[in-house]
This record gives structure tokens, sequence and C-alpha cells, in this order.
């Protein structure tokens, strides 16, 4: 199969008639092995079921459902697990983005990139909401992991289907995913993309998902800066905790020569911190001596994001439960 898009869905009743018209008129003409994957995320509305008369009309059409809701990036790791095409495209099911973009990804896929980015450079948001807090975070992203991306919020994006079912993805890490494919050295690009203003319901975004970005920034950091040097990463987290008893046992120390009291709470306290550096500095030696073995290599990512989809209790709607990812 040559292109599936994967479309994560959370009460989009009122959008997904257009929006899987819009798909099939963008792909249709262009690609003409295509399938379309709509992933309803535990919608209170009717979303599913109009999804499902809609699969059962286009057997193109393939519809996922989560029992609940679960988030944007465990419907988009779902759906790109059970996709079949050699290039998957990801996109919102919120008419923002605009599917018509769809065949300029793919072509700089077949141009020889790996991951293709979209780049929303008319945005159609708020800008004290929306549009600041992404450039800043833009900046912060492409600092802190050095894939300087324009718009990692964009979901439009297309990917060779070997690099990003090799993605492990959770938490709100689908706008890190180039950051997360970096480490294997893919070639990425990016692509001049429509933004529409939103036309149904209202954004499930805002400023309360910045903490989140913030904490998954931290983890990208982690796994890209130090997933080989284990031993280094946690010594300097040890490192504080070390200094901390020595300052303390040696202040004990000093005051038992002088001849004064020694504050047993005071010096347990030092033999703890000096206890726990000497945990963490352990800890890093066996991840040292883990990685170096190999028991633990990028082989074990697909198993990461299979189990993502087996804990999100998965169902299948309009389609037969036996689509597989290849």
């Amino acid at each position: 199969m040559d292109v599936s898009v994967v479309v994560p869905l959370y009460n989009e009743e009122d959008s997904i008639q257009l929006l899987y018209e819009s798909i099939t008129s963008a792909v249709a003409d262009q690609f003409p092995d295509y399938e379309i994957i709509f992933v309803d995320d535990g919608s209170g509305d009717d979303t599913f079921k109009l999804a499902k008369q809609l699969a059962g009309d286009d057997g193109r059409l393939r519809v996922l459902k989560f029992r609940r809701n679960y988030g944007q990036t465990p419907a988009m790791a779902a759906g790109i697990d059970h996709a079949h095409g050699n290039i998957i495209v990801t996109m919102d099911g919120d008419l923002q983005n605009d599917p018509r973009d769809i065949p300029d990804l793919v072509g700089k896929i077949n141009e020889g990139f790996d991951i293709v980015v979209g780049w929303r450079f008319n945005r159609k948001d708020k800008l004290i909401t929306r549009k600041i807090p992404s450039r800043i975070a833009n900046w912060l992203i492409g600092k802190v992991t050095g894939v300087p991306i324009k718009d990692n919020g964009c979901s439009l994006k297309a990917y060779r289907a070997k690099t990003i079912k090799n993605v492990p993805l959770y938490n709100e890490m689908h706008r890190f995913i180039p950051a997360m494919a970096s480490i294997a050295g893919p070639r990425l690009a990016e692509v001049k993309v429509r933004h529409h203003s939103r036309q149904f319901g209202e954004s499930k975004y805002g400023l309360s998902r910045v903490y989140k970005v913030l904490l998954d920034l931290m983890t990208i950091k982690m796994v890209g800066s130090f997933s080989s040097k284990p031993l280094y990463w946690f010594s300097i987290l040890a490192l504080p905790f070390l200094i901390i008893s020595i300052l303390i046992i040696t202040g004990s120390m000093v005051t038992a020569m002088l001849g004064g009291m020694i504050s047993l709470s005071v010096a347990g306290s030092g033999l703890i911190f000096f206890t726990l550096s000497a945990f963490l500095i352990v800890g890093g030696a066996i991840g040292e001596l883990i990685y170096k073995t190999g028991t633990f290599d990028a082989a074990s990512y697909p198993l990461l994001t299979a189990r993502i989809t087996s804990d999100t209790d998965m169902q299948d709607g309009g389609v037969p439960p036996n689509g597989k990812a290849n």
C-alpha cells in the first residue's frame, strides 16, 4: 500500500463528514492505493457512530475506537501501529490542517526524505494563547534537542513507515517525533502547509499543556544525550547528594575532634545522603552494563508502541479485527 492517512478524533461529529470528503478528494486521484484510519479517542458525541457509517460505505476507511479518552498521542500511535502504507501521513481532525497538502508531503518522502514536517507559516490561531507560546516552545525545543523545526506542533506530517514505527510514542510525544527519530539519523524536511481557523467545536489545546511539553522535553533531552552513557547521567544526579554527605560527615568528625557534641540526626542524614549517592552511581553502572552488552536496544521500541496500543483498550469499529500493522 502506498499511503496511510491517520487522523485522531475527539468530539468532532460536526467536522467528520467534511474531513472525510476533503481527505478523499485530496488523495484519491494522487494515490491509487491508499487508506484512511480514523481513531476515535473516546469521544462523548456521535463521532464514532458517524465514522463507522462512513467506513461501511468505503472500504478504504478504517475506524478504531478507544473506550475512553487517552489523548492525541496514544490515538496517533494506535493508528500508526495499524497502518499498512509505506508512507504514513498524520493530521488533526478539526479541519485546521488541509488535506490538499498531503501530496506535497508525500512527494518530499519520495525524493528521499524520511520525515517531512508541515510548517503552518500563516497560522490562523490566537496570538497570545497559541502563537506566542508555540514560537517560544519551538525555539526551546530546537535549542534542547538540536533539531531546529519551525513548527513542532503541526500534526500534518509524513513519515516512512519503517521510520515512524520504530519511534516510541507516549504522553505528548507526537510533537517530538522528529527529535526522537533524530537519534537514528533520518533525513528531515519541512514544507509550508495551509492552516485554517477552527470551524466547529472548541480547541482541545491551551496553556494548560505547557507543563506537559516541558516534562516531555526533559525526557527527550535525557534520552538523546544520556541514553548511551547512563553512568555519566546518574553520576551527575548523585553529585549533589555526595557533596552534601561529605560536608555533613566532615563537619560531624571535626566537631567530635574538637570535643563537641555530635548530633546523631545530622550525622545520620549525612550517611543517608551518602547511601543515596552510592545507589545512584551503582544504578548508573548497571545501566552502563546493560547498554554495553546490548540487552536493551532500538529493537525494543516497537514493543513499547504495541504496549500502548493494548493498554488503551482499543477496539476496531467498521473493519474486521485482522488489521495488523506490517
